[in-house]
């Protein structure tokens, strides 16, 4: 499967989107970037595991690579 990225506008013109180095989105201005989770391992478990960026702290997802937490994030979380 190909690695997307999806781009969505307001009518302010401001743009919403789940980051990647897909494309070099400061070509579209200034950025502000707030992460909607965080990828951390857990060493009881000894897995990856996505989490809420801010307050729960019950795993979202989890696998044995970051890699895969990162697909599963880039294919789960939308802006």
């Amino acid at each position: 499967m190909a690695a997307q990225a999806v781009i969505m506008f307001d009518t302010t013109g401001a743009a919403r989107c789940l980051y990647s180095e897909l494309l070099d989105l400061r070509q579209l201005g200034r950025l502000r970037i707030r992460r909607a989770t965080r990828i951390e391992f857990n060493a009881d478990t000894q897995l990856w595991e996505v989490l809420p960026a801010q307050g729960a702290t019950t795993a979202l997802f989890s696998a044995p690579t970051r890699r895969e937490c990162l697909a599963w994030e880039q294919a789960n979380v939308t802006p």
